[in-house]
């Protein structure tokens, strides 16, 4: 799904989801805490044998307003609900921000915890 912008001096103006998608990765990275945009699965089996990827970032529009879900690992130790404000926050500035569309909510699911050290628990 696309936004389109008919407004666009010259013409027209169509930004992806998947855009939209990576620029929220992108501002959840620099959030320190956070370890990885994951869903911390690889792919579940369907019963219908298929294998079923879910994306870490899902982008949805509607009526060029945004919703925008992120599946985070957190490092072990960190403040869960704090950090997740801070995503919420720096999510919805950068979005609104370099694509000028509204962002409605951004909900965080944190999927998983990663320990801080090269230590594998």
């Amino acid at each position: 799904m696309e936004v389109a912008n008919s407004n666009a001096l010259g013409g027209s103006l169509q930004i992806s989801t998947e855009v939209i998608a990576r620029i929220a990765t992108i501002s959840t990275m620099e959030i320190e805490g956070v370890k990885e945009v994951s869903t911390g699965t690889t792919g579940v089996k369907s019963f219908l044998g298929k294998i079923t990827v879910q994306r870490p970032v899902l982008v949805e529009l509607m009526d060029d307003v945004a919703e925008i879900t992120v599946s985070v690992i957190v490092g072990y130790g960190c403040k869960i609900p704090p950090l997740c404000e801070k995503i919420q926050e720096n999510v919805k500035n950068a979005v609104q921000n370099m694509t000028s569309i509204t962002v409605s909510k951004v909900n965080i699911v944190v999927s998983g915890i990663m320990p801080n050290t090269a230590e594998t628990l």
